[in-house]
């Protein structure tokens, strides 16, 4: 494939797709940019460059596009999956970095650091100002979102002696309430027994219509005096207007990595009046920065790259990953060249759509089983049309809602 990195990369990470046989090209464009330089990639890395609608239309043969962190909310993502691009992710790999820097963030305030050491710079020693910490041991963190990071902060909350509170949602696997147990993160039913008695707020989700602006006065309403906001997610989960309201008004203060208006660029001179706040220790976005992360994020980019190669995208984000189809079609049939054809034929002339496929070949290799997802109901001539295939052994036919794994396809 021909690779466009379009941010910085590890070159020893960049060398083993080289080496694999790809065409890497890496450069540090802008949104505008990249539009312009898209045109003959069949595979885009970005870690903050803005994918835009217009940089996917200007893409002639784009497949993947592969955003080295978790969020996706810098790519049009309506965008991507109605050209048919895979969008995946790198999950996960950058959680130690934000988890430190969050718990960095809290001991800063609580120790008062950053006014200390401005102190000290200015020739100033006032260890009477300084010596009033209350200190996190025994204090109540409240979690909001148990991602990677999420989880990643309340292990070391608890590592301090912090007591550690969520949300108790639905759809969590088993797997992620054994973590949850092993920890010994308590779960509560209501937004107000997590914000109540909370002395930290972390929060750690994604941008979204749900997420933006979810901080707003109810929410800083809740916590009690001296509470303390931590945020290193997006910074449009705040409402800063909000947040800038209680930091003058109430005994709050608030750790911030990020900003809803923060600069696009590395480097900007920009004003803000929740960063300047005196309640206010901050960042410069710098959550996932630390040369671990990056280089763990590194090598998720190149085992996502070599998995779509092998056909099996990984950690993909606009793919359906439910039944969608109002019909499901089970078809054990001889595996033969063209049969699944022949059975794609006789759905379409049933008038019917295929929504999710899926073909796995049983042990020895002589049948296999299909598995479709359609978007209208079986009629009986349909059942008998598949049936009368030669090399159909049985049909099936269910209602929609089974899970089905998605298609993959090779690029």
């Amino acid at each position: 494939m021909r690779i466009l990195f379009a941010d910085p990369m590890d070159p020893e990470r960049v060398n083993t797709l080289v080496r694999a046989g790809h065409d890497c090209v890496v450069q540090n464009l802008s949104g505008d940019e990249l539009t312009a330089t898209i045109a003959g990639f069949d595979a885009l890395v970005v870690r903050s460059t803005l994918v835009s609608a217009a940089t996917i239309e200007a893409a002639d043969c784009l497949s993947l596009i592969v955003r080295a962190g978790a969020g996706v909310d810098t790519i049009d993502r309506a965008a991507a999956s109605g050209a048919g691009i895979y969008l995946c992710n790198v999950p996960g790999r950058n959680a130690i970095a934000v988890a430190e820097l969050t718990m960095g963030l809290l001991l800063a305030i609580d120790r008062g650091l950053a006014d200390g050491a401005a102190d000290l710079r200015a020739g100033i020693w006032d260890k009477a100002r300084y010596s009033g910490a209350t200190g996190v041991h025994g204090r109540t963190m409240a979690i909001v979102g148990l991602g990677d990071i999420g989880l990643a902060v309340a292990e070391r909350a608890k590592a301090f002696g912090m007591t550690v509170v969520a949300l108790d949602r639905q759809g969590r696997t088993a797997d992620v309430h054994s973590r949850l147990r092993s920890i010994g993160i308590r779960l509560v039913e209501t937004e107000n027994e997590l914000l109540n008695n909370a002395d930290v707020v972390s929060l750690h989700v994604p941008r979204s219509a749900n997420t933006t602006g979810m901080v707003d006065r109810d929410f800083l309403a809740k916590l009690p005096e001296g509470a303390i906001v931590l945020n290193t997610s997006r910074g449009e989960v705040v409402d800063e207007t909000a947040l800038l309201h209680v930091l003058d008004h109430r005994n709050f203060s608030a750790g911030l990595d990020v900003f809803a208006d923060e600069p696009a660029t590395s480097t900007a001179n920009w004003s803000s009046r929740v960063a300047r706040h005196p309640r206010v220790v901050g960042s410069h976005h710098i959550g996932a920065s630390t040369a671990q992360a990056q280089a763990a994020v590194a090598d998720g980019v190149v085992e996502t790259i070599e998995a779509f190669e092998r056909g099996e995208p990984m950690n993909c984000v606009n793919l359906v990953t439910e039944n969608t189809g109002i019909s499901c079609l089970t078809i054990r049939h001889l595996d033969r060249v063209g049969v699944l054809a022949k059975v794609l034929l006789e759905i379409s002339r049933g008038g019917l759509n295929v929504q999710q496929m899926e073909n796995q070949v049983f042990e020895g290799g002589r049948a296999a089983v299909a598995v479709i997802a359609i978007d209208g109901d079986v009629s009986t001539e349909l059942r008998h049309s598949l049936q009368a295939i030669e090399e159909v052994l049985a049909v099936a036919v269910t209602g929609g809602g089974h899970p089905i794994r998605p298609a993959t396809m090779r690029s």
